[in-house]
């Protein structure tokens, strides 16, 4: 996949470039980032390194992962990042995705990560043919499933024992949205192509 850079009213998401380094070294050293999100911990100033020149360009690359880093129009800051994930079912008649995203701790609170995930998740449907997009996160997360809330996505429940954290089993919520759960399914700003349409019909239990 070639990388692309997607726009909202007041953020630009665009690949992660090696000169980002500094700002996602100091996103990280926030506890909560460290407590609910997969990064290292401690984070150092290496793994921010390898993350932007080495991870990013690669999930790009070999269609793994779609990173984006959330930069504010008005300043430039680094506000957050935000991705899709495990992608090994995006090309197979699964049609799959799961979205992932952080936000800088002072920049919470602002809408900021609802106003890129609309972004996302527009572009996942019209040009990439996403059919299922998934959420996932600890339990307890709260401040992740507001934002998943916000965007449409209904809560399907809960995993347990999903996730190992520091040697413990975890449960974990997942959410679901579909292209049929979005109206009005547009392109945002800045991206081209064809829009993707849903090729596979879906039969929901009656039950």
């Amino acid at each position: 996949m070639k990388p692309v850079t997607l726009a909202t009213e007041r953020l630009v998401l665009r690949p992660f470039e090696p000169s980002d380094a500094p700002a996602v070294h100091t996103a990280c050293q926030d506890p909560d980032i460290l407590r609910w999100t997969s990064v290292p911990s401690p984070y150092g100033v290496k793994d921010a390194e390898q993350f932007v020149g080495t991870v990013v360009p690669e999930g790009w690359r070999d269609d793994t992962t779609y990173n984006f880093a959330l930069v504010s129009r008005a300043d430039g800051s680094l506000v957050g990042a935000m991705g899709l994930v495990r992608l090994a079912q995006l090309h197979t008649p699964e049609r799959q995705a799961e979205l992932g995203y952080w936000t800088a701790k002072e920049h919470r609170g602002r809408g900021h990560t609802v106003e890129a995930g609309r972004a996302v998740v527009h572009w996942a449907f019209r040009d990439l043919g996403v059919e299922r997009l998934e959420w996932h996160a600890e339990a307890g997360n709260e401040g992740s499933r507001a934002v998943a809330r916000k965007l449409g996505f209904h809560m399907e429940g809960t995993l347990r024992a999903k996730l190992v954290y520091e040697g413990t089993r975890r449960d974990v919520w997942i959410g679901s949205l579909l292209p049929s759960d979005v109206p009005g399914r547009t392109a945002p700003s800045g991206t081209a192509g064809t829009p993707a349409p849903d090729t596979t019909p879906y039969l929901p239990y009656p039950g």
